[in-house]
């Protein structure tokens, strides 16, 4: 019996929100301050962006050169394979390409 009167009231909240939701009035348009400031959070979003995916090779470069300094401490040979993010790939794929 609680179950369903626990799903009832789910169900009543449910359709009272969507109820709510569907007689909000649209949002009004965007004057040219607000699109010169939605256009500037964009930027600063890109460049967050781009500084912590920076940040995470530089860390993940730290962790496999220790890596590898610790196998080769312990006597074994180890070839990394370079990821699809790597630099020297890039710069080696941008040679080969033909023009």
């Amino acid at each position: 019996m609680t179950t369903l009167r626990a799903l009832i009231a789910a169900g009543l909240v449910v359709g009272v929100f969507g109820w709510a939701v569907a007689k909000l009035p649209p949002p009004p348009p965007m004057d040219d301050a607000a699109k010169a400031a939605a256009e500037e959070k964009k930027a600063k979003d890109a460049a967050a962006a781009d500084a912590a995916k920076a940040a995470q090779a530089r860390a993940e470069d730290r962790v496999v050169a220790r890596y590898i300094a610790e196998q080769k401490a312990k006597g074994k040979t180890v070839t990394p394979q370079m990821g699809p993010t790597s630099q020297p790939a890039a710069a080696g794929a941008a040679a080969k390409k033909p023009q």
